[in-house]
Order: C-alpha cells, then sequence, then structure tokens
C-alpha cells in the first residue's frame, strides 16, 4: 500500500533512494553541483533547500547503442556496473556538445530580481496560437497587396530587429516599439517587389526572369496611382527590354543579367515610390495586431496568477561587483499544470494538452543540469517537465514550424572552437546563445522569464558586465548587430578591469554592413581574422531535434572574427600569433566528420545578381547563408584566413 501512495505522488521517482557509487563517475558538467553554485549572489538568490532529486528524470537506457563520437566532439567515457543499482543511473550521452564545468570569469553590479511574468503552459500555448495567427495574417496581406509570397524568415527577422527596439511586457510579441514601421520588413518586402528575384542558373532561366521582371513593373505601374513620368519612364523601359528579348538571340546568360540590373536601376525608384505605402501598412498592421496580442495575452496571463504584484523591485542598497548569475524573478511561480513525459528510443517527449514536443536525449540530460545548476524554487524537479515545455513551445514560436525554418538563426560555433577560446583567450561566456544551444552554462538569451531558470543572464543589450572574456555570435539581422556594437562600445568605454569581446560576424561587403565598418574602426579593435568561405562550419540551430550527420553545416559565405578590448583585456587576452594560430586551427572543418555545403532549409533567393554579391535586403541573418543564396566570396577567394591588426590594414587586405 504505501509503495502504491509513493508510485502516485512521485512518478517521477524523484524522491528515490541514490544510487550506490554517488557521483563519482559524473563527469563534464554530469557532476553534482558544488557548495558554491548552490547559493546565489546576493538578496536576489538564496541558498537553495539541500532537497534535490537524487535520481534523475531521464532514465537509463540499457541496450541503446551509443553514438560514435568524431575527434573534435566531446565523448563521454562508459562505465560498466560492478554491483546493482537500486535507482537507475542517469541517461549520459554518448556525443556532447557543450562543457559545463567551465566557471564563469563574468563579473557585474548586483542586480534586482526581474518583474517579468513567470512562464506557464496555458499562457505558452496561447502565445504560440497568437505567434502563429500573425504569420498567417502577414501571409495574407503579402497576397493580397503585394501579390508576393512573404520573404523567406522575414517574420522571424522581424521579431528580432523589434525587441532590439522594443519596450513592451511580452518576451516575444512586439507592442512598444518606435517606429511602427520596421525598417527590416519593409526593407525585405519592398525588396521582393514587382516579383523575387531568385538565383539563375543558366541562360534560359535569365531570359525568363527578365521578361518576368519588365511583365510585372509595366502591369504594377499601370494598376497603381503612379505619376505622369514615373509611367512613362517604366513602359518605355518595360517596352525595350521586351523588344530586345524578341530581337536578341544570341544573347549570353551574362547579357541577361547585365540588361536586368540596367532595367532595376531604371524602373526601381518608381516601383518603390507607389509600393511605399501598401507596404508600410503591411508593416503598420502587422505590428498593431501584434501589440493588440501582447495586451490580451498580459490580461490573461495576470488573471491566471491571480494579479500578483508587479511593481518594480528597488536596486539592492549596495551594488557589489559579484560572479554573473542567472535571471531571478520577483514574481513566485504558482502550481503547474501536469506536462506528461515519455521516452521513445534517444527523444524526449512531453506533451501538453494534445501538443506535443520533443528534444533529443542527450539535449533533455543537459537541461536537467542546467536547471539544477540554476534554478532555486524547485528543489524536487516538480516543475522541470512544465518549464521545459515552454522553453521549447517559445522557441518554437519565435522560429516557425516550417521545415527547418528558423535553424540558421540559432547556429553555434563548432565545439573545436569553443575549447580554444576558452583555453587560449579565457572564453567562459556567449553573449547570444539558448539553454538548447549554449556550451557555457553561463550565457544570455532572449527570454529571461524562461531561459533564467536553465541558466539565463538575461538578454545581451541588458547585461553590464564589468570584467570577464566572451563570445559574441549573434543572429545575422542588421538592426541587433548595430545595437550589439553601441553596447560593445558603452561597456569597454565604462570599464578599467579586463573585459574581452570576440565576435562573430557575416563578411557581408556589397554593401558593408554598418556593425562590421564600426567594429573595424571602432579604437578598441586588437584584431580581426577573416575566415573564407566554404573553409569553417558552424553547429546547426536545431542540434536538440536532429540527427547527429546534421549536426554541422558549412558557411558559404566568409565569417569576420573581431578582437574588441579594453586596456586590461588586451594585456590579459591579447591576440598573440600563437594563439591565432590555435584558434584559426580549430575553426577548420573536421576531416572525419562529413558536414553539408550550405545551411538547412530551403533556396534563398539572390537579389537578381551574378550569383556572387549579397544585396542588404537579401542577407539570411543566421550562422550560415542558405543553399542557393548570397554566396559571399567577394574577398574572400584565398585558401585560408587572412588576418590584420588595423582597420586601414585589412580594408587593404580585401
Amino acid at each position: 500500500m504505501n509503495a502504491s501512495i509513493c508510485l502516485q505522488s512521485d512518478p517521477l521517482g524523484l524522491n528515490a533512494a541514490p544510487a550506490e557509487g554517488g557521483d563519482g563517475n559524473l563527469g563534464n558538467g554530469q557532476r553534482k553541483r558544488r557548495s558554491s553554485e548552490e547559493q546565489g549572489a546576493g538578496p536576489n538568490s538564496f541558498k537553495r533547500t539541500k532537497v534535490e532529486p537524487t535520481t534523475p528524470i531521464s532514465p537509463s537506457t540499457p541496450g541503446v547503442k551509443p553514438w560514435s563520437s568524431a575527434p573534435d566532439e566531446k565523448q563521454v567515457p562508459t562505465t560498466t556496473p560492478t554491483t546493482p543499482s537500486p535507482a537507475p543511473a542517469p541517461y549520459r550521452p554518448a556525443v556532447i556538445y557543450w562543457d559545463l564545468d567551465v566557471q564563469t570569469n563574468a563579473v557585474i553590479r548586483e542586480r534586482s530580481a526581474a518583474n517579468h511574468l513567470p512562464s506557464h503552459p496555458e499562457i505558452e500555448l496561447q502565445r504560440a496560437q497568437l505567434v502563429t495567427k500573425l504569420r498567417q495574417h502577414y501571409h495574407e496581406l503579402c497576397h493580397q497587396r503585394e501579390g508576393i509570397d512573404p520573404p523567406r524568415e522575414s517574420f522571424n527577422r522581424w521579431l528580432l530587429e523589434r525587441k532590439v527596439i522594443d519596450k513592451g511586457v511580452d518576451p516575444l510579441l512586439p507592442s512598444e516599439c518606435e517606429p511602427a514601421v520596421s525598417p527590416s520588413m519593409f526593407r525585405e518586402v519592398m525588396n521582393d517587389i514587382p516579383i523575387r528575384l531568385s538565383r539563375i542558373k543558366n541562360k534560359k532561366e535569365a531570359q525568363k526572369l527578365l521578361f518576368k521582371y519588365a511583365e510585372a513593373a509595366k502591369r504594377m505601374i499601370d494598376s497603381r496611382n503612379a505619376s505622369p513620368e514615373s509611367r512613362k519612364v517604366v513602359k518605355l523601359n518595360a517596352e525595350d527590354t521586351m523588344n530586345w528579348l524578341r530581337t536578341d538571340h544570341s544573347a549570353s546568360k551574362e547579357d541577361y543579367m547585365d540588361r536586368l540590373e540596367h532595367l532595376r536601376q531604371q524602373c526601381g525608384p518608381h516601383v518603390t515610390a507607389v509600393a511605399k505605402d501598401s507596404v508600410e501598412g503591411i508593416c503598420s498592421k502587422i505590428y498593431q495586431l501584434s501589440a493588440e496580442y501582447s495586451r490580451c495575452l498580459r490580461q490573461t496571463h495576470l488573471r491566471l496568477l491571480q494579479d500578483p504584484s508587479t511593481e518594480t523591485c528597488a536596486s539592492p542598497p549596495e551594488s557589489r561587483l559579484v560572479s554573473c548569475y542567472p535571471v531571478r524573478l520577483a514574481i513566485p511561480t504558482p502550481a503547474l499544470p501536469q506536462v506528461e513525459l515519455h521516452f521513445e528510443k534517444d527523444v524526449a517527449c512531453l506533451c501538453f494538452k494534445e501538443e506535443g514536443l520533443e528534444v533529443n536525449r542527450g539535449h533533455f540530460s543537459k537541461l536537467e543540469l542546467l536547471y539544477r545548476y540554476s534554478c532555486i524554487d524547485d528543489p524536487r524537479f516538480e516543475k522541470f517537465p512544465a518549464r521545459v515545455w515552454c522553453l521549447l513551445k517559445r522557441y518554437q514560436a519565435m522560429f516557425g514550424r516550417g521545415t527547418n525554418e528558423g535553424f540558421g538563426l540559432q547556429g553555434a560555433l563548432p565545439v573545436t572552437v569553443f575549447e580554444a577560446l576558452n583555453r587560449q583567450f579565457g572564453v567562459t561566456f556567449e553573449c547570444f546563445a539558448s539553454p538548447l544551444n549554449c556550451y557555457f552554462k553561463q550565457f544570455c538569451s532572449a527570454f529571461p522569464d524562461i531561459d533564467g531558470f536553465f541558466g539565463s543572464r538575461g538578454p545581451f543589450l541588458s547585461f553590464s558586465p564589468v570584467s570577464g572574456s566572451f563570445e559574441a555570435n549573434p543572429p545575422f539581422c542588421e538592426e541587433l548587430m548595430d545595437a550589439m556594437v553601441t553596447h560593445f562600445e558603452e561597456l569597454l568605454d565604462q570599464s578599467s578591469e579586463p573585459l574581452s569581446f570576440i565576435v562573430f560576424v557575416p563578411e557581408w561587403r556589397d554593401p558593408v554592413t554598418p556593425a562590421l565598418t564600426r567594429m573595424e574602426a571602432s579604437r578598441f579593435l586588437r584584431h580581426q581574422l577573416n575566415i573564407p568561405a566554404y573553409e569553417h562550419e558552424y553547429r546547426s540551430g536545431s542540434q536538440h531535434i536532429c540527427k547527429r550527420d546534421e549536426m554541422y553545416y558549412r558557411a558559404v559565405h566568409g565569417t569576420a572574427m573581431l578582437f574588441l578590448q579594453n586596456d586590461a583585456g588586451f594585456v590579459k587576452w591579447a591576440p598573440t600569433p600563437e594563439r591565432l594560430a590555435e584558434l584559426n586551427t580549430a575553426y577548420r572543418p573536421s576531416l572525419s566528420r562529413t558536414s553539408s555545403l550550405s545551411s538547412p532549409g530551403p533556396a534563398q533567393s539572390a537579389a537578381g545578381d551574378r550569383d556572387s554579391t549579397p544585396k542588404a535586403s537579401d542577407r539570411t541573418p543566421s550562422g550560415m547563408m542558405l543553399p542557393g543564396g548570397h554566396d559571399n566570396n567577394n574577398n574572400n577567394n584565398g585558401s585560408s584566413s587572412s588576418s590584420s591588426s588595423s582597420p586601414q590594414d585589412k580594408l587593404t587586405a580585401m
């Protein structure tokens, strides 16, 4: 009878007797948390009660064949138990892509608890439904007003760009942005008008694309309220192009592309002028709907939490310098509804109200460890399944549910690069990551209300370290990267303690991005290393659900690696030739591993260029460029990475 009661009250076996042998053979983040990690760094982090789940949520899986390991991937040693254990051993993935043992050297000023409303499965499900509805509205508006499909990933980039300036309270839906018209969304939609220009493979396709553009431009100018001058210019150029197509049958692919570029230059300004109000209307409508959804969701969330106090917490009386610690919430989490959890081979399946989500067993084990290290209000892991479900649902809502959609936005550096950064430059912290793709257990991420339970220090633009060595690989959104550079400059200027940021951004040159230009001209730039296209790779943003042979993807654009350091940081972590040599070697793709020559997802089209240079509006803000997309190979044709020590030298070398 007692056993039956126990099973009903503790279905996951969290309070089972500990396995024999303790934690002696747990390694690389699989060990118990040190006593120093069991307490916070001030009044916002109390020492947690020492009641911990002695049996992990993930059960052992006898008989499952482990993955084989490539040389640059960490492999957990397997042990054969000599004595039977009364409880199942924790699941240990054969290959891991993180090192949670690395302690932080990031120092911050003590901060108050955050006033975010705690995540809840009911609210997360509603938020995801509203975001899906907003995506559908965007698709319909593009079709109704401009007769085009929304540019691929443009909605995801809109979310990123809006959150840079959003002062609203919802963690995902923008609601207080100025201006209301998003420059990112406006630019991308306008670039696909009058038609989307795809990558050209041969002469026949070039001829067809030129004809379609001329026809679409003429039809558009006839159907809109255009000025007489605009009608005259567009009609003249369109008819001239069509006459040329009918008479010249000996033209090459390059001839057609030259003619298309000329036509775009002549007609583009007039097409933009007549479409401007309509496209601004699309951007404004999507933002207004988002703000409305955000307000409704907030009211529902407050009712669910029984209207908790949302007064701003006062800052700590003494702003002490402390090691960085995860975000703490001022509002306690209520009891959460049950989330079903079961395991199918190497996959953990979580389900709430028939909404199922999956994560591979290795990353589920990682989330358990991050939760153990970071969460202070759930020592028995009673809220753990619900919070994992909320975490997975939030990132799915942000990046979309389409096949491979949004995964490029979460691309991460290879394990070997992180190891070299830590060993040579003391890097212990990621400025842009998530609990799903982080390498260190200390990182900044987009959603403090849910990510904080798994170690997040909050959004980087709100994070102000005084010292430490940091890696920054932001989503490749131009507005976000520009705001990032501004934050770097402010932090480096204000601190006299050792502070270093090693930044990884795409080497876009036609035109160059403002963020890259500013960093190359920065007085804090100590060195720049340029990694050519196809000679390095990234880890997929879908690493928590993808197969192992899909984990790595070749970058089809160059990557600029910039070292921004104040004087003390330069003295401590100087980019010496020896250190740079090891880092460059670590970035080379492993010969023992097969990696794709592109990122996941369908082909991304180029904007009518010669298959070479990306336009500003065509760029994909991910760790990789998409297949068939904008290969940024100009200035990157060498067989090895190039580096220089001053902006003038670098620009000359390129």
